[in-house]
């Protein structure tokens, strides 16, 4: 290396020096940084602590006794409560009314076990909030793209309006509707409707922009008005994609059904709070397992679905 260093020329020393030079201000900037964030988590443990009369740091080493509590007496008790079998433990109390729950259809003996019907319910809130949020993010997206309308003024209201509609959380909107309309599944599909409107719309007019406009030029030299512009050369191509989208947007909208439904917006969410704040173990492992089951097939088939739609070589980029 010395022998190397005495063959640079001048210019070579001074491009040799000034590496040196941004190395050692990288290695200063990352310091700085850790220590800011060292500084930030010590001050985010002091403030809790504080807020808490000082238990905060007393109960941290009892973290993990929550997932020890929430074992049930029998490793049985767990597929009784997701199937509603009666439990050889059944008391009279609510912890082991296993049967209670079902869901008799048809006035005859076949019944649904409660939480797999909860579950549905929830599965039913995030397709029609992700339909909701489809059509409308649809219609806007349209109006949102540069090249499909000139009127910057008409472009700058629909992005603004579907930024604040996607600027609060599904469970804050949720809060909104709950106090207007009482809990329920309703003020869930606004909230969560409402949210994927912004959210749809915003990549929707996204990928409309990325569009090829050579269809779009063909049809407005022949004097095709805008509807059939977009309908006719925009849409086929962007159809895909949006398809895409919504089937993403559905994955996520299963999980923010089931937290909207923690705080009265029904489903297995609300199911999940009580069973928890009961402190019935075998209920709350059978409701954790029910929703990891679903939310596992949910992203399964709507990658498999994505794929078919998109194209599979679009996702083997990462193989």
């Amino acid at each position: 290396m010395s022998q190397t260093a005495h063959t640079l020329s001048a210019e070579g020393l001074a491009i040799e020096r000034h590496w040196h030079e941004l190395a050692a201000r990288r290695r200063l900037y990352t310091a700085l940084i850790v220590g800011v964030l060292a500084i930030a988590l010590g001050s985010s443990l002091w403030f809790a602590n504080e807020s808490n009369a000082g238990k905060f740091l007393d109960r941290l080493p009892h973290f993990f006794d929550f997932a020890g509590d929430m074992l049930p007496r029998d490793g049985w008790e767990m597929w009784r409560a997701l199937f509603d079998r009666p439990s050889p433990y059944f008391d009279g109390s609510l912890k082991y009314d296993y049967p209670e729950g079902r869901v008799y259809l048809f006035g005859s003996g076949f019944y649904v076990p409660e939480y797999f019907y909860k579950m549905l319910e929830t599965l039913n809130i995030a397709a029609l909030s992700t339909l909701i949020g489809f059509v409308f993010g649809f219609m806007l997206c349209f109006l949102s793209a540069k090249n499909l309308v000139a009127n910057w003024l008409l472009r700058f209201v629909v992005r603004r309006y579907m930024e604040i509609l996607r600027a609060f959380p599904e469970i804050v909107i949720a809060g909104f509707f709950a106090a207007v309309l009482s809990l329920g599944a309703i003020p869930a599909i606004f909230a969560v409707g409402i949210h994927t409107i912004g959210a749809l719309g915003k990549l929707f007019y996204e990928v409309v922009e990325n569009a090829d406009m050579k269809a779009e030029e063909g049809l407005r030299a022949v004097g095709a008005n805008w509807f059939e512009r977009v309908g006719y050369a925009i849409v086929p191509q962007v159809m895909p994609n949006f398809m895409s989208y919504a089937l993403l947007r559905f994955e996520i909208n299963v999980r923010a059904s089931t937290i909207i439904g923690a705080v009265g917006g029904g489903g297995i969410g609300e199911e999940l709070r009580l069973s928890i704040g009961r402190g019935h173990e075998a209920k709350t492992l059978a409701i954790i397992l029910l929703l990891f089951t679903t939310i596992v097939a949910v992203d399964q088939l709507s990658a498999w679905l994505r794929a078919k739609l998109v194209g599979a070589q679009s996702f083997d980029f990462g193989r």
